[in-house]
């Protein structure tokens, strides 16, 4: 009460200072007023602390010097200023909790503005230890994934956390679970065991699971914990030992840390935070089985009535629908939670596209594309689609004395570390990355460029490699080479980040479908427009002939003649068939027959004559490729 009554006097000051006439300072000062003579507690912002701090700094000086006056406040300013921040407070309230219309109520869409809320670290209820690791790695505000996740984390909800690549992911599931394990040891007196960890975290690469544990053991500094790497690559006697101490987190790759389980040098008892990163990849990579064998027995085990059961957490940058519907099946009821830019363009990247039309050399354009960019000191990834064009780049760049370092499924586990401590590090020339798809996903590296020697399959695949660069808001360019198979996709591609929208399941086999679907609909309009006009000058011939006074002969010859001559001219748009035709009946069937209305007798005048026509009108057949080579000599002869 006695802070409070010195604040009002101070706000009284401020009116006095700044004058009768001007509310603006009376409603700056009774602001600070009327959040604590407010009924309901609400959290100032950053903005709104300063002001008051800067405000009672001057009242108490202007106190100290001058004599203080008396001046009755405008109790309508009070009541004005105490209705705006209460509605702002629920506004920001309703803001955080309202779900986004149009979505089922099991997936949340991230929104700027609930990142823009959250001022700090701070807000999302963390402790002062994962807030002095961050302050060690120099991090200072979340990301909007890091502002959707950590609480939704904390408050024990198994999430999938969807975002871009490079957008801080791993300190989104890492910070809360630490926290969260602090917390079992307090509350249930749950301490480091041998061969028991209390989370596990399952990554698909080697190269990862370095990666996230590299994070963790950031973070342990801090917040005194152990973690451990078992992956595959490596020897199991070393793991093993490092199994036999107190541990309280495991990460790994599921083949390998399967292996130790049927060893017995991994307990499935104290299991109870388990985290899936790069999700989309480890159930639609091959690694749905190993998973399946994993969650089993945690599954069994949550069952049981008196198991506190397990929080899954799920990381991934890209969703397509089959893997969504994968999840949803194995993890019942799990919450999606996504950024607006899931499935999006990075926005702080450039995206070129060169179209090459086939004459020139594609190596050729890659040099001119790299040269310039490996002068001016950039760090620059080229992407092949397979090893045979990895190892072709490879070969032409050092051929040109362009260093560069190979990143690819023959290359052994070590070697690609190796390679990848190369292109890290800042000493001397930094070497070009030549690689495949396996660099695409999950590498935290600090890129400027990606090439795109040979253009991806489908646009996820293009998402990952583009993520390599212009990450945590950092700037990046991507250029890619554009072969003429690959021009419908890159169109595709091109137009969605053209618009911002999504490149959610746009492959080059979808997109070849979507064209032929369109040439056929083409097809059917010109052969429809050509039948018409056929049709429209036969019935146009026969009015000028009963016009003229001339009649259409009605004979068998006649008509025959008519619909010899329509044939004639629908054939050029759909072959014609004849069931009778001994020339066709031979390409079939691979046997010479003969037509059984001609079959006995010798060939006449009339007879030659149909067949001839009939040989005329195969020709034309044969000529679309519905024929035997046999068929075509006679055209050759005349």
């Amino acid at each position: 009460m006695r802070s409070c009554s010195h604040l009002s006097a101070a706000a009284v000051a401020a009116v006095s200072t700044t004058g009768g006439g001007s509310s603006a300072g009376a409603r700056r000062a009774f602001h600070a007023l009327s959040i604590f003579t407010s009924t309901t507690p609400v959290r100032p912002s950053p903005l709104f602390t300063k002001t008051r701090r800067l405000s009672s700094a001057t009242t108490t000086a202007s106190a100290a010097t001058t004599t203080t006056t008396t001046v009755e406040a405008d109790p309508s300013l009070v009541r004005h200023s105490l209705l705006l921040e209460r509605l702002r407070a629920r506004h920001l309230k309703d803001a955080a909790s309202k779900p986004v219309q149009g979505r089922p109520p099991r997936e949340e869409m991230g929104t700027a503005a609930a990142a823009v809320a959250v001022s700090g670290f701070g807000d999302l209820g963390l402790t002062e230890e994962a807030m002095g690791a961050l302050e060690e790695m120099g991090i200072g505000r979340p990301t909007e994934i890091q502002c959707l996740g950590i609480p939704a984390v904390l408050e024990g909800k198994s999430v999938v956390l969807g975002s871009h690549t490079g957008s801080g992911k791993t300190l989104a599931y890492l910070l809360p679970l630490v926290q969260l394990m602090r917390r079992d040891e307090a509350l249930y007196g749950m301490l480091m065991k041998p061969r028991r960890p209390r989370a596990v975290v399952l990554c698909p690469t080697r190269e990862l699971c370095e990666q996230v544990f590299h994070v963790a053991k950031s973070v342990s500094h801090h917040a005194r914990f152990r973690s451990i790497m078992i992956s595959g690559g490596g020897r199991l006697r070393p793991q093993e030992d490092s199994l036999n101490a107190p541990v309280d987190m495991v990460v790994g790759t599921p083949g390998r840390v399967l292996q130790h389980i049927e060893e017995g040098n991994l307990v499935y008892g104290d299991i109870k935070y388990l985290v899936l990163d790069e999700a989309d990849t480890m159930f639609d990579r091959g690694f749905g089985p190993d998973l399946r064998k994993f969650l089993g027995p945690l599954k069994n085990r949550a069952s049981k009535p008196d198991d506190r059961g397990f929080q899954t957490v799920l990381v991934t940058a890209t969703m397509t629908k089959a893997v969504q519907k994968l999840i949803d099946e194995e993890f019942k009821g799990i919450t999606h939670l996504r950024t607006s830019t899931m499935n999006k363009k990075v926005a702080s990247a450039r995206h070129d596209f060169i179209k090459l039309s086939g004459s020139e050399n594609k190596l050729e354009s890659l040099l001119q594309v790299l040269e310039p960019s490996l002068a001016k000191g950039n760090r620059v990834m080229v992407f092949c689609n397979t090893l045979n064009s990895s190892r072709a780049v490879d070969h032409f760049l050092s051929e040109n004395e362009i260093s560069t370092v190979n990143y690819h499924g023959e290359v052994p586990a070590e070697e690609r570390v190796e390679n990848l401590k190369k292109f890290k590090s800042d000493v001397g020339d930094c070497p070009t990355l030549v690689c495949t798809d396996l660099a695409a996903r999950g590498l935290d590296l600090d890129v400027d460029h990606v090439i795109m020697f040979d253009f991806p399959l489908n646009s996820i695949d293009y998402l990952h490699r583009t993520g390599r660069t212009a990450r945590m808001g950092a700037k990046g360019k991507v250029t890619s080479l554009v072969a003429r198979k690959d021009a419908l996709l890159a169109a595709r591609i091109e137009e969605a980040i053209g618009k911002n929208e999504s490149l959610e399941s746009v492959s080059i086999i979808d997109v070849k479908r979507d064209a032929i679907k369109a040439g056929r609909t083409d097809q059917k309009g010109k052969t429809a427009t050509l039948v018409k006009s056929t049709n429209q000058k036969t019935t146009h011939g026969r009015k000028s002939a009963q016009t003229s006074g001339r009649k259409t002969p009605a004979t068998k010859s006649g008509k025959a003649m008519q619909l010899n001559k329509t044939r004639k001219s629908v054939v050029g748009v759909k072959p014609f068939r004849s069931s009778t035709s001994g020339p066709k009946r031979e390409s079939l069937n691979g046997k010479k027959s003969v037509d059984r209305k001609y079959s006995g007798s010798k060939p006449t005048k009339s007879n030659s004559s149909v067949s001839k026509s009939s040989k005329s009108k195969l020709s034309v057949v044969g000529f679309r490729g519905r024929c035997s080579s046999s068929t075509r000599e006679p055209l050759k002869s005349r």
